[in-house]
């Protein structure tokens, strides 16, 4: 068997898809019996292929939204004949999908998609509700996706969920210094602080009741904790800027912009929690990554969280401030807790690997594949 995978509308590795598909990737080896291929733009023969000794068949496509889309409505399942596959995999397919698929097919979907519908054009709308209804499996990353599909009229007995996978090698618990100087390069980052890892788009990420949660635990405790929020700037950037800027704790609070992927490790370890209160989240993999790394999470009920994060995290309400702060406190004064959460939570997080992300999905792949 030969499966292809869809590399486009994966930025080049530099979005949580391209994260997702270079993490995949690195898993799939060729075999006897099976041959992965993937495809996509030029610039993109190297990005997802170290470390495996999987192919790469280039499509020579203006690097443009429009040009791919119609490649993918009008020319994809050509090629894909062509190339002999007998299975696709498309990690974003949200991005782009053919309208049907003669060569069967299997799409992954790991945003909320209703979510995502709010910015699309009822035409875009149209086009994804009907793709992920032809296509023959869809494999989504929690059941809170799932049942997100589910009331968009997709079929459930498509969709199969697989959890997507941390990497074990880059967050694991290691020591940190002692010192309250805590250089995490490219910052110098002052412990103790907790930390919020989410791109800043959308004010259902609950950045400012954090902010507000955040003084209220201030105004009790007088902890001399920060509060490090670490993301892309997004649509919501300016307005989380302004109410950082007008708290009594200003000083406190740390906005870094951009972080750098590599050094996501020791920002984790450094913390000493993980608040994480988006009520968007249909993955959640920055809550097994600090639990990976040994520290307690506090996050919201909403989305999938509640789900990737058992019962090894404090749940709280995401507007409801107060009870933000008082998952904060307990974070950072309950030893006895604090050694609790931090023992299930390594536990826990050990449970997901991209090792059986990968063979779930091989097996989704074969399900569907042509003989």
């Amino acid at each position: 068997m030969k499966f292809g995978i869809d590399t486009f509308g994966c930025e080049h590795g530099r979005s949580g898809l391209g994260s997702y598909l270079l993490s995949l990737t690195q898993k799939f080896q060729n075999t006897e019996d099976i041959e992965f291929e993937l495809f996509g733009a030029e610039i993109d023969r190297y990005t997802y292929t170290r470390d495996s000794n999987i192919g790469y068949e280039s499509v020579l496509l203006p690097e443009d939204d429009r040009a791919e889309k119609f490649w993918h409505f009008f020319i994809c399942n050509y090629f894909a004949k062509k190339q002999k596959y007998s299975a696709l995999l498309f990690p974003a397919s949200s991005y782009a999908l053919p309208s049907f698929f003669p060569v069967p097919s299997v799409a992954v979907v790991n945003e909320i998609v209703s979510e995502m519908f709010e910015t699309k054009t009822f035409a875009e709308r149209m086009r994804i509700r009907h793709s992920l209804k032809k296509v023959n499996k869809i494999i989504a990353p929690s059941n809170f996706v799932k049942k997100d599909l589910k009331r968009l009229g997709i079929s459930q007995d498509k969709i199969i969920v697989v959890h997507n996978g941390i990497n074990h090698s880059l967050f694991y618990p290691r020591e940190v210094f002692t010192s309250e100087n805590e250089m995490i390069k490219p910052f110098a980052i002052r412990r103790p602080y907790f930390l919020y890892a989410s791109k800043m788009s959308s004010p259902q990420k609950r950045h400012i009741e954090l902010i507000k949660a955040f003084e209220i635990f201030k105004k009790k405790t007088a902890l001399p904790h920060r509060l490090v929020l670490a993301g892309s700037e997004g649509g919501c950037t300016e307005a989380i800027k302004k109410i950082a800027l007008i708290s009594p704790f200003a000083s406190d609070i740390f906005i870094t912009g951009y972080f750098p992927h590599e050094s996501f490790p020791s920002l984790y370890a450094g913390s000493e929690g993980c608040i994480f209160p988006s009520e968007i989240e249909g993955v959640g993999l920055p809550v097994l990554e600090a639990m990976a790394s040994g520290i307690p999470v506090a996050c919201s009920k909403s989305g999938a969280l509640q789900e990737i994060a058992g019962e090894k995290a404090i749940l709280f309400d995401s507007t409801n401030i107060d009870e933000m702060a008082e998952a904060m406190e307990k974070i950072a004064t309950d030893t006895k807790l604090r050694k609790k959460m931090i023992k299930e939570g390594i536990d826990w997080s050990g449970k997901f690997s991209w090792e059986e992300t990968a063979r779930e999905t091989v097996e989704v792949l074969k399900s569907v594949a042509k003989k």
